[in-house]
């Protein structure tokens, strides 16, 4: 799975390209997702600082809500993900109202997800104590610390491989208002190196006591996934659950089924998976009631070879 289309919708507004967009001129600041990149690759200017400074000029930044940020250059010319963290955190006392923040809205046309650099993301949440949205796509540096943020409703990570330090910190910090959390745990060949007990903090839920939506997804060892999830104490209390992505088999659906009642979800997403007909079968006879997705079935390649749907 690669990803080719830019975000046209984010936070529940459509979004506006600064620079690019003509739309922008009389639109209002709270009623649109304003998106800031750097110009083309073979374009030195502007850059991604000259068309945020722009937009900050054009509109009253006191009523921006949420912010898309897209292409900043390519890592392998040494213009890294600290740039954008950088901005936005130095700009908060101009951006109060700012709720929503997508970082790295690139496509595998401009840098596969993997080759994205990004950097420490925890100013973000230091200097933006109303943010209830934090979307991040790319994990190649990617750094987060223990923190405790009262607004932050949802979080989400889309990488080829989430660094286990990131998973850790995420499960020590404090979100009580979190409803929504998403990790894409990814390849260990692309940084995706978290194990079972990194995962703790997150599974026992105490720093997450709004949790209703958790997704454990695109790993290779998803079947572990599956059996940390079977006994975790936060699954009582979710709506929904996502362990799609991965390399689910029959011993990891397995485990579910042996482990805590899964009957109380809305949805469970399992799809790309490796699973045999009878398992499906058995998933469906003890979920009746539960929108449970298993389409997209994978079959292992030569040598059992099996492959998550984003690594590179």
């Amino acid at each position: 799975m690669t990803i080719h289309a830019h975000l046209d919708t984010f936070h529940g507004l459509p979004v506006r390209w600064v620079g690019l967009d003509p739309a922008t001129s009389s639109a209002a600041p709270d009623t649109v997702a304003w998106r800031v990149q750097a110009a083309d690759y073979d374009e030195e200017e502007p850059t991604l600082q000259q068309n945020f400074e722009e937009l900050l000029d054009r509109v009253d930044p006191t009523r921006i809500r949420a912010i898309v940020i897209g292409w900043w250059g390519p890592g392998w010319e040494g213009k890294r993900g600290d740039i954008p963290v950088g901005m936005l955190a130095g700009a908060a006392d101009r951006l109060p109202a700012l709720e929503a923040i997508f970082l790295g809205d690139i496509l595998a046309e401009e840098s596969e997800i993997s080759w994205i650099e990004q950097d420490d993301i925890t100013p973000l949440l230091d200097t933006y104590p109303r943010l209830r949205r934090l979307e991040v796509r790319g994990g190649t540096g990617l750094r987060l610390g223990p923190v405790t943020h009262s607004a932050l409703e949802v979080l989400r990570f889309e990488t080829g491989g989430l660094p286990a330090s990131v998973v850790r910190a995420v499960g020590e910090s404090s979100f009580p208002a979190l409803r929504h959390l998403e990790l894409w745990l990814g390849s260990e060949n692309y940084s995706g190196d978290s194990r079972p007990t990194d995962w703790t903090g997150i599974l026992d839920g105490s720093g997450l006591p709004a949790l209703r939506h958790l997704g454990l997804q695109d790993s290779e060892i998803q079947d572990e996934v599956c059996a940390a999830v079977a006994a975790a104490p936060v699954v009582a209390r979710l709506e929904s659950l996502d362990l799609s992505m991965g390399v689910l088999t029959d011993t990891g659906a397995e485990a579910l089924l042996s482990g805590q009642p899964l009957t109380h979800l809305t949805s469970l997403d399992l799809s790309h998976n490796y699973l045999s007909e009878p398992m499906a079968e058995r998933l469906r006879a003890a979920l009746p009631g539960v929108e449970l997705d298993l389409s997209d079935r994978q079959r292992a390649r030569g040598n059992d070879w099996r492959y998550v749907a984003v690594s590179e």
